[in-house]
């Protein structure tokens, strides 16, 4: 399986959610993470970042966010140019999914946890 440079979008260091698993799954198989958060922090070895940073190569961008928050991203995961952008449960976003389409940037609402487990990542 070929690793998937992977931006976490809402990041935590708190264990029980969901942004938290998706990183240490995403770790744990093999794929190259990034994470952007609130707060601080690190989980898995990977270092929360609380500002925007300018990256390249990305292949996903994985939502926690909910559909008000995202808007302060907008731009910036358009300017990232990831070939798809996964909208997680809770994350759902009409709005945000007609940008990233005419910019075309593949939208998939689904649970990156379950497309791991899965091998459907």
């Amino acid at each position: 399986m070929k690793s998937k440079k992977t931006l976490v979008l809402g990041a935590t260091t708190k264990p029980d959610r969901y942004a938290f698993k998706a990183i240490t799954m995403l770790v744990d198989k093999g794929h190259s993470v990034l994470a952007l958060g609130q707060n601080a922090g690190e989980v898995a070895g990977i270092k929360i970042q609380t500002k925007a940073i300018p990256i390249k190569n990305i292949d996903t961008v994985t939502l926690y966010l909910n559909p008000t928050r995202q808007r302060d991203y907008y731009n910036y995961i358009v300017e990232v140019k990831p070939k798809r952008v996964i909208f997680n449960p809770g994350t759902e976003n009409p709005e945000f999914y007609q940008l990233l389409k005419l910019n075309d940037i593949k939208v998939e609402i689904a649970c990156t946890l379950v497309l791991l487990a899965t091998n459907q990542y």
